[in-house]
Formats: C-alpha cells, sequence, structure tokens
C-alpha cells in the first residue's frame, strides 16, 4: 500500500498480525501517535515481528525513535527502510540484534549520538545508508567487520577524525563509499587506494589534506570521484590517468598546483571534469581534446596560460568554463585575448647595437606607457588578482553547514523565488547573517548563471553593490552565499502597503544605485552591463543604504560585443538604465 494517500496513525493492530512477512506503506503521510503507550510501542513490536522480512516506512513522517527494545528483535528481518521519516533520538545499540539484516536506509532523519560499535555484529549487512543525519563521533573501525558491505553512506553528518584505514580490507565487497559533508580530517589513507573494485567514491567538503597519491590509479573500476572542497595540496598525480573508466571527476576548490596532467587523455569516458578553484598553472593539454563524451569542463579560477584547445569538445563549451586564469587565449567568443604567433628569424649579428637600441627604446616606451595605463585605471592589478584575493577573504563553508543554517532550507526561511533559483534567510555557525541563494539545477541556464554570478560578485567591490560572502559548488549543489539585507527589496518598500520611504529616502536610493552602475560602467577594467536592473534587484540594509543585486545575466562587454547581443538575455519588458533609469526612478515619488 505505498505510494498513496493514507493519513493518520499506523495502526498498532499490524502487530497482531503473526504471520506477516512484507510490510510495505513508504510515501504516505501515517505517523505514529506517542500519546497513548500502546501506539508508542508500535514500531517496537513491528521489530520483534517473527516472520517479517521486509519493513518499508520510508518516507512518512512517524515522528518517532527507533525502539531499544529488551525483547531479542527479530532474527527475520532482511530490509529496513526508514528513510525520511522524521526519526530522532540515537541509534539504540540493539540494532546489532538484528543479525540477518542485509539493507538498513535511515537516512535523511534528525539520528544523533555516535554510531553504535554493535554494528559489526549485522555480518550480512551489505547497505548501511546513514546519510543527512546529525550523528557524531568517529567513523567506527567496527564497520571494517562486515565482509559482507558493498555500500556504506555516511556523507551530511558531523562525523570527526581520520577515515579509518582499515576500510581498505573491504576491498572484494565494497562499491560505494560516501563520506562527504562531515568534518573529516587527516590524510586519506594508503589503504583507501586498495578499494579497487569501487565504483563511486565521495570524500567532498571535508577538511582532508595532503597530497593525492600515485595509487589513485589503482581504483580501475571507479565512476563517480568528488574529492571537491577540501585541502588537498601538491600536483594532480600523472596515475589518474589509470581510471579509464571514469564518468564524473571533481577536484574542485582545494590547493592543487602544478600542470594539467597530460594523462587526462586516457579518460576517454570522462563526462564531467571539475578542477575550478585551485592553483593549477601552465598550459591546457591540447591532448584533451581526445575526451570526446566530455560535456561539463571547469578550469576556472586557476593560474592556466597559454591556447585554448580547439578540437574535439572544446568546440561546445563557453567562457565559463575558463573564466579568472592567468594568461589563457584563444577564440573571441570565449572572451578572451586572441594568441599571438610569432615566427622565429635567425639574428643578423652585424645589426645587432641597432636591433638593441631599438628594443631599449621599445621598453622604455613600453614602461611609460604602462605606467600612464596603471595611474589611470588602479582597479586593473586588484582585479587580476581578485581570485586568489578572495580565496583568501572568502568563508569556506560545505553544504551541509548551509543547510542548517536555513533550517534545512525551510519555507518558513524563504525569502522569495527568482528565475534560477531560491533566497533563503539563514545564520551560520558563527552568528553570520546570510541570505543564501540556491540554484535550481534543473532549469536551463542555472549552470551559467551561477558561474556568471561567482565572477560578477568574486571580482568587483563597491559599497552599493551586493557582498558575496562565500559560494558552494558541488556536482548537484550550487549556491551563493550574499550578505543578508535586513530590510529587503525596494520593491517591497514602493509595493507594500505597511511600508512607506520618505523623499530624502529615495533620493538617496535614487544615488546609490547610480554610483553602483556607474562603477560598473566606467570603474572596472572591463565595463559590465547588469542587464536586470529592477526594484526586485535592488536590497536595503539595515541604514537603507541600497545594494544592486542578481548579475545572473550580466555580461563584460568588450570588443566584439554588442548591446543588442546583451539586452536579449534581460527580463521581459526590460529597458537599458541609461534611457528610462531615472524615469521609473521619478515615478517613485508617486
Amino acid at each position: 500500500m505505498s505510494e498513496n494517500s493514507f493519513t493518520g496513525f499506523l495502526p498498532s493492530t499490524l502487530c497482531s498480525l503473526k504471520n506477516l512477512e512484507i510490510l510495505s506503506l513508504h510515501s504516505n503521510n501515517l505517523t505514529i501517535d506517542a500519546s497513548t503507550p500502546q501506539a508508542a510501542s508500535t514500531l517496537s513490536c513491528l521489530f520483534n515481528l517473527r516472520n517479517l522480512t521486509r519493513l518499508y516506512l520510508g518516507d512518512n513522517p512517524l515522528n518517532t525513535t527507533i525502539p531499544a527494545s529488551r525483547r531479542n528483535l527479530s532474527t527475520s528481518l532482511l530490509y529496513v527502510y526508514l528513510f525520511r521519516s522524521n526519526i530522532r533520538g540515537n541509534i539504540p545499540v540493539e540494532i546489532g540484534n538484528l543479525s540477518s539484516l542485509i539493507f538498513l536506509y535511515l537516512g535523511t532523519n534528525q539520528l544523533s549520538g555516535a554510531i553504535p560499535t554493535s554494528i559489526k555484529r549485522l555480518q550480512n549487512l551489505q547497505v548501511l545508508s546513514l546519510y543527512d543525519n546529525e550523528l557524531q563521533g568517529h567513523i567506527p573501525y567496527e564497520l571494517c567487520q562486515l565482509n559482507n558491505l558493498a555500500g556504506l553512506v555516511l556523507h551530511g553528518n558531523r562525523l570527526s577524525g581520520s577515515i579509518p584505514s582499515c576500510l581498505g580490507t573491504l576491498a572484494v565487497a565494497l562499491r560505494i563509499l560516501s563520506l562527504g559533508s562531515n568534518l573529516l580530517t587527516s590524510k586519506i589513507p594508503s589503504s583507501l587506494w586498495e578499494l579497487k573494485y569501487i565504483l563511486d567514491l565521495n570524500l567532498s567538503s571535508n577538511s582532508l589534506v595532503g597530497p593525492l597519491s600515485e595509487d589513485i590509479g589503482k581504483l580501475k573500476d571507479v565512476l563517480n570521484m568528488d574529492l571537491s572542497n577540501n585541502h588537498f595540496s601538491g600536483n594532480i598525480p600523472d596515475g589518474i590517468g589509470g581510471l579509464q573508466k571514469m564518468i564524473n571527476l571533481s577536484l574542485a576548490n582545494n590547493y592543487l598546483e602544478g600542470p594539467i596532467p597530460s594523462s587526462f587523455k586516457t579518460l576517454l569516458s570522462l563526462e564531467f571534469l571539475d578542477l575550478s578553484k585551485n592553483n593549477l598553472s601552465g598550459v591546457i593539454p591540447k591532448s584533451l581534446e581526445a575526451l570526446l563524451y566530455l560535456k561539463h569542463l571547469n578550469l576556472s579560477f586557476n593560474k592556466l596560460q597559454g591556447e585554448i584547445p580547439t578540437g574535439g569538445p572544446f568546440g561546445n563549451f563557453t567562457d565559463d568554463s575558463f573564466v579568472s586564469n592567468g594568461a589563457l587565449c584563444g577564440s573571441s567568443r570565449l572572451h578572451v585575448p586572441l594568441c599571438k604567433y610569432r615566427t622565429k628569424v635567425e639574428p643578423n649579428w652585424r645589426k645587432a647595437k641597432y636591433i638593441i637600441s631599438g628594443v631599449m627604446s621599445v621598453i622604455l616606451l613600453a614602461a611609460a606607457a604602462l605606467i600612464l595605463v596603471l595611474c589611470r585605471k588602479r582597479n586593473v592589478e586588484v582585479v587580476r588578482e581578485t581570485d586568489l584575493l578572495c580565496r583568501v577573504l572568502w568563508r569556506r563553508v560545505s553544504r551541509l553547514e548551509l543547510v542548517r543554517a536555513t533550517n534545512g532550507l525551510h519555507e518558513s526561511n524563504l525569502l522569495g523565488t527568482g528565475g534560477f533559483g531560491s533566497v533563503y534567510r539563514g545564520t551560520l555557525s558563527d552568528g553570520i547573517y546570510i541570505a543564501l541563494k540556491v540554484f535550481n539545477l534543473q532549469l536551463e541556464g542555472a549552470f551559467k548563471s551561477f558561474a556568471k554570478e561567482c565572477e560578477m560578485l568574486s571580482n568587483i567591490r563597491h559599497r552599493n553593490l551586493i557582498k558575496i560572502i562565500s559560494c558552494c559548488d558541488e556536482l548537484d549543489f550550487k549556491a551563493l552565499v550574499l550578505q543578508l539585507m535586513p530590510n529587503g527589496s525596494l520593491e517591497q518598500w514602493l509595493y507594500s502597503p505597511n511600508r512607506s520611504m520618505t523623499i530624502l529616502q529615495r533620493l538617496d536610493i535614487m544615488k546609490d544605485v547610480a554610483l553602483a552602475l556607474e562603477y560598473l560602467h566606467q570603474g572596472y577594467s572591463i565595463p559590465i552591463v547588469h542587464c536586470d536592473v529592477k526594484p526586485s534587484n535592488i536590497l536595503l540594509d539595515d541604514d537603507m543604504v541600497a545594494h544592486v543585486a542578481d548579475f545572473g545575466i550580466a555580461r563584460l562587454i568588450g570588443s566584439g560585443d554588442s548591446m543588442t547581443e546583451t539586452m536579449t538575455l534581460a527580463t521581459v519588458g526590460y529597458m537599458a538604465p541609461g534611457d528610462v533609469f531615472f524615469q521609473f526612478c521619478l515615478c517613485w515619488f508617486y
């Protein structure tokens, strides 16, 4: 009777069905009435039905705890599915009495405390899924005694300490290891690279350190690997070329340096590659043109230089894949300088003195011109180093911290919705108030909008532009952490019957917006056209100072770009600020 619309209490009379073997009521709206002792023991008695092998109650608001029964729990239970069921409290040590258990799914609940060591008694266990809870403490070494364990899914908790080195002993069985979004520290144990049959490895959003071992190439069967948002350093090992079945790989937001290994050319199955927000240098290997299945590439926020390849999949990538690098050149559509090709000329020693004098003259003229340019455009060097500066200033946040800061992205914290996602009010663990813009990745253009806003907000600074605190860039979750504007948007003040502004406040807001636009158009090294200035995108702080927000469709205007192309991106009915901005500003007074 799963996937219906049943409501009300889970009947305690189910416990009288002594011959019941399978109970499937998942994906309804059933709960347990804790007001009566008999009803409160419903789950406990179900765990003790001698013939019950499969219990599917997940995706119901049961609002209960896992029973810590004094009776011997059933030895016949094989499958327990209690995911997303509002289950709280600790995992009782009695869970180890379910000796025949094969699958235990308790993900997306409010479980707390430590993972009990008694779980080692579940010798038949194949999948342990405890993701998105509030579990604390270390990952118990007793898990390594589960020789049949094929899936260990613990991401989205508060587990701390190091990754148990004994997990390497599960090499024969383990296929999925997901430890992302926890508080894990230290290095990756060398034994982890012995998991030669692993298919999915997720260690993202922790505080893991050290270099990546050359032994990473031993994971011959891995399909998905996410090591992003950690503190890994050193070079990307050449051994990574041994992962020839890899489909998705993310090493983003670490401290990796050195060149992109040419061994990437052997990853012929690769579809998703994210190396952004590192310190990678050198050129983009032309051998990457061999990756014909590559659909998504992100090399942004590094120190790469030289020509961007054009063959293979590179013809499908946009400028978002290469923004904020050292000195890349290539096609004008990628908004990078054109490459300058020089031919070698044999030196004529007879004219050496003329060449030297000419070179010296050019150097002097170039130096004078450079000094003049730097005086007129003081922000150029600042902008070029912005990615490094921002990485120092930005606070590192994980998806788990942001979800907790917004009470699970609860609708009570929703500030509003936009073209590519929703904005939530939240408070970080250190008391900082934030506005979290979460992008809906199912919408076309959401990836590009996220990358564009990251680029714009990280590279520009002005008191009348919204301030970015950080960003969270994971495979399936992308969000901007912005400064919270307590007084909301200008739209709310203009059209709400409960709010009003004085003429002086309106004039100040007009001035603030004009200063912000003037900076975007003239104060930045490359002119920026916002493309969507409107009251809902003008936010007000405690002192009613205006801050222009939402750069998702902004464009850098250089040679070759036209305003006609840019305006097609804007909100329907939008007109350029230069034409109508002050006209609709005047309407605010009436």
